[in-house]
């Protein structure tokens, strides 16, 4: 499976939610200014707007044998609950990072409007030492650049960036450490988390399908809202005529990023 990464970055987990919840987010702040003796500043005000979030359903389901439940020598109703409920883990992660926003899925890092934004071409162009500083100052440019930062790229661009050279003739390649257990290492001195969750089938001009992602940001700007708990059915009925038991798996959530400006992507970084 692929490794799960947001909360190991610094995503914030909001749970026990109801209803519909709206976050405060401060989008300006007031303005000083420099008076002559005895004069007065003019009144300025800080301004605020609202981060939205409303429940949005991810299940999964699947049907036991008769016979698998008779013979198996493990018990597989709490084994196909562990898998149902890491798999909904795993998209829930996935949606954080590659949420369409469109057929009931939350708008994760890479589909949010107002992210910064490097582009490497018109065709994708291989990751170099030149774009992991871009996505840097993207985000530090906008005063972004802490609280739990690093970046989040797949597996496929680790390998590239371990081979490519800071400089041409230079010594030091732009990655120099495979990811430990837990999928952290660092790309260029920054933390990197590495999961196949980010995509690598992207596609720019006439590179369809084959261009990665790499994104850079504040992860503790990422909110993941959960209303209730993971539900879990157990159902002997719907094929009680041919003995099969189906185990139901259901979750309420949403992603919100809470200051775009927190993060910078690239979209097209070929590896091949």
């Amino acid at each position: 499976r692929n490794r799960m990464m947001l909360t190991k970055m610094g995503a914030q987990m909001l749970s026990g939610l109801v209803d519909n919840i709206a976050i405060p987010r401060q989008t300006g702040g007031a303005t000083a200014y420099w008076v002559a003796e005895s004069g007065a500043p003019t009144e300025s005000q800080a301004a605020f707007d609202q981060v939205t979030m409303s429940p949005k359903t991810v299940g999964a389901f699947t049907d036991l044998s008769r016979k698998l439940l008779l013979q198996s020598s493990i018990d597989v109703e709490a084994f196909v609950r562990r898998d149902l409920a890491t798999v909904l883990a795993l998209a829930i992660d996935l949606a954080g990072i590659n949420g369409s926003g469109a057929s009931n899925q939350p708008t994760g890092i890479l589909n949010t409007s107002g992210i910064g934004d490097v582009a490497g071409g018109a065709n994708g162009l291989a990751p170099t030492w030149a774009h992991i500083i871009e996505l840097w100052s993207d985000v530090a440019v906008a005063n972004a650049d802490f609280g739990s930062t690093g970046i989040i790229t797949n597996a496929k661009v680790l390998g590239k960036l371990m081979g490519t050279l800071k400089a041409a003739g230079v010594a030091g390649f732009v990655a120099e450490a495979f990811p430990d257990v837990s999928g952290i290492t660092n790309i260029g001195g920054l933390r990197a988390g590495i999961t196949n969750q980010v995509p690598s089938n992207l596609t720019k001009g006439t590179s369809v399908g084959v261009c990665s992602a790499l994104i850079q940001g504040n992860w503790n700007d990422i909110i993941l809202g959960q209303w209730g708990s993971l539900d879990l059915l157990v159902d002997p009925y719907t094929g009680s005529s041919s003995g099969t038991v189906r185990v139901v798996a259901m979750q309420d959530v949403d992603i919100a990023v809470r200051h775009p400006e927190s993060f910078a992507a690239m979209k097209d970084a070929l590896t091949v």
